[in-house]
């Protein structure tokens, strides 16, 4: 059933709730969606074949892996822990500098309102919707294959991966902006250029700093896991500390990464307080 509140005309809304019952069509909408959750649950248990026994087992196993990470053993922490936090730290930066210089003209291109040339925000978006679709783990894989392990495929991993977002929130925003200011540089003979500076950059400037820090946080967190793959950074140290089967190593790494996450939250959070 839905509710309304109705009140007279000329007169304060009151509380009352008026129930009325779902139409037909409601009432068809509704159990329409509730089929497909339904099936859809049923295919994806169908196909993932969930097998009870691991099931069972799965507490047990998690307190033995537990029990052989603890106590954590500090001592790997400076031989290479450290140096895998700060290799990530570089990959998440510059792959963040490197796709604000790639999407900047993709976000100008796909704003309907500053480039009203629809075959050029047609291909602008379809190149932000390619980067978005991809996840950073297959980009990397890609750049494995062309220049070999290391951070320089990581970095170019971040970078196209963050193309997308920031490509798109930077269009997104100029399309919000209020056309007065832009109308006046118009009426006045300014250039295009003149335009995009005085008229969209200022008000551009707090919406994009903020995308570009939000985006630099995101990819500390994706950054940590591209070493999986070999792609550089703390995850390399992860994936040989599994390989090898030292848990206490494992832990170090896995509280490391949670402590850098944490401290680059905060500093996200401070500094857009203070400069935004």
């Amino acid at each position: 059933m839905s509710d309304t509140v109705l009140s007279a005309p000329g007169s304060l809304a009151t509380n009352e709730r008026i129930w009325q019952r779902h139409t037909l069509s409601q009432k068809l909408l509704r159990f329409s969606v509730w089929l497909v959750i339904a099936l859809a649950v049923m295919q994806s248990l169908r196909y993932i074949e969930v097998i009870p026994e691991f099931l069972y087992d799965a507490p047990e196993q998690m307190g033995d892996m537990l029990g052989r990470m603890w106590p954590i053993d500090w001592a790997y922490y400076a031989s290479d822990v450290q140096a895998g936090l700060v290799e990530t730290l570089h990959i998440a930066t510059l792959g963040t500098l490197l796709s604000i210089v790639l999407a900047i003209p993709f976000g100008l291109l796909v704003a309907s309102n500053l480039t009203q040339n629809r075959l050029l925000n047609l291909l602008a978006r379809i190149v932000l919707v390619a980067s978005r679709s991809v996840n950073s783990l297959v980009w990397a894989l890609l750049f494995l294959a062309i220049f070999g392990p290391g951070p320089v495929a990581g970095t170019l991993a971040i970078a196209f991966r963050s193309i997308g977002f920031v490509g798109k929130m930077v269009g997104e925003t100029i399309e919000q902006m209020p056309r007065g200011p832009i109308e006046a540089l118009q009426a006045s003979g300014a250039g295009k250029f003149s335009e995009i500076w005085y008229g969209y950059w200022p008000q551009l400037r707090p919406a994009f700093l903020s995308i570009i820090l939000l985006r630099w946080d995101i990819n500390v967190r994706e950054s940590a896991v591209l070493g999986i793959v070999g792609a550089g950074g703390i995850g390399m140290v992860l994936d040989t500390a599994l390989n090898l089967f030292q848990w206490p190593r494992v832990a170090t790494v896995l509280v490391s990464i949670f402590a850098i996450v944490i401290v680059t939250e905060i500093a996200v959070t401070q500094i857009r307080k203070r400069v935004l």
